[in-house]
């Protein structure tokens, strides 16, 4: 072998060996980033930063229906896996034993408050709308994880909340999420018996790919290799902690659900890719509204209130 060859060699062993060193730390070092951001408690994409609330709907408003739009309501208590859970129950605009009842489902860190937005049109479709709250939620049961788990845990919860509807007179269930409820939903359709009560989703920013939410967020981070990163630190972060996220990946179970969706994304989404709503559209062989916008993360709605709810409301009008 030739001086020439033998650097070459070199060169490329050093290389490889750098490579690998990078993808190994950045991984593990991407793993501890995650599991701090995930961790109970710490500062979330709705639970931290947003702006002075100036009406209900606006993300960080608290008060119940009554004093968001004067609508009468129920306090409820669900009896959940883990202990009870506060929702409240909206009677519908006029009786119906027909309607199905709709189930909001906040994201990571937020509120039930958080469905408001949402509230006045599934009101005027005359549905009964239950608002639920979840595991780690303020004041609600907490997960022996200690972890937000983008529905690995807290399907279970949703499938309380859906049980209660359906043993309470609701024909059928519509779901209504935004965010990691998306992704709580997407765990339900693939964990319980109950998602055959579902005649309908509708989904706001729904995080229904876990991977792609880190790959996007090590790559606003300017980091090379971001997909390959992200796979590590899903391995390293499965190791020590006791739920799965690679797992928390389910757009094959909203592909192959057989009733209609109401869908809606910004592209300019921070927080989850709006490349994982474009693949669930493009892989639905079922009825499916696609309202894709240019807001951020669940601020679609804010963006042409008028537009979102023309759609929404078209879009329940054809159940």
């Amino acid at each position: 072998m030739t001086k020439a060859a033998k650097l070459l060699k070199w060169a490329a062993i050093t290389a490889a060996v750098l490579v690998v060193g990078y993808v190994v730390i950045g991984s593990w070092q991407a793993a501890s980033l995650l599991d701090a951001t995930l961790r109970v408690g710490a500062p979330t994409a709705q639970s931290s930063g947003w702006p002075a609330p100036q009406s209900p709907a606006d993300i960080g408003y608290e008060g119940d229906p009554q004093q968001a739009y004067g609508y009468a309501f129920q306090d409820v208590e669900l009896s959940g896996e883990l202990g009870d859970l506060a929702a409240w129950l909206i009677p519908a605009s006029q009786e119906n034993a027909n309607a199905p009842w709709a189930i909001f489902v906040h994201g990571i860190g937020g509120r039930r408050e958080n469905g408001y937005r949402f509230l006045p049109t599934l009101h005027e479709a005359g549905l009964p709308v239950l608002m639920v709250s979840y595991r780690n939620d303020s004041d609600q049961p907490a997960d022996p994880s200690g972890l937000y788990a983008f529905g690995l845990t807290e399907w279970r919860d949703l499938e309380t909340a859906v049980r209660y509807a359906t043993e309470n007179g609701a024909p059928s269930v519509i779901v209504v999420a935004e965010s990691m409820g998306g992704g709580i939903v997407g765990q339900f359709l693939r964990q319980s018996d109950a998602a055959t009560s579902l005649s309908a989703i509708v989904l706001d920013a729904p995080a229904i790919d876990f991977h792609a939410i880190l790959t996007n967020q090590i790559e606003r981070m300017n980091l090379p290799l971001a997909p390959i990163l992200a796979r590590g630190a899903l391995w390293f972060s499965g190791l020590s902690e006791p739920v799965h996220l690679a797992d928390a990946v389910t757009t094959e179970e909203f592909a192959a659900f057989g009733e209609p969706i109401f869908l809606s994304h910004g592209f300019t989404d921070s927080v989850v890719p709006i490349g994982s709503s474009d693949a669930l559209v493009a892989r639905r062989q079922n009825v499916t509204e696609y309202l894709r916008t240019g807001s951020d993360h669940i601020q679609s709605w804010k963006s042409d209130p008028a537009r979102y709810e023309a759609a929404l409301s078209g879009f329940l009008a054809t159940l």
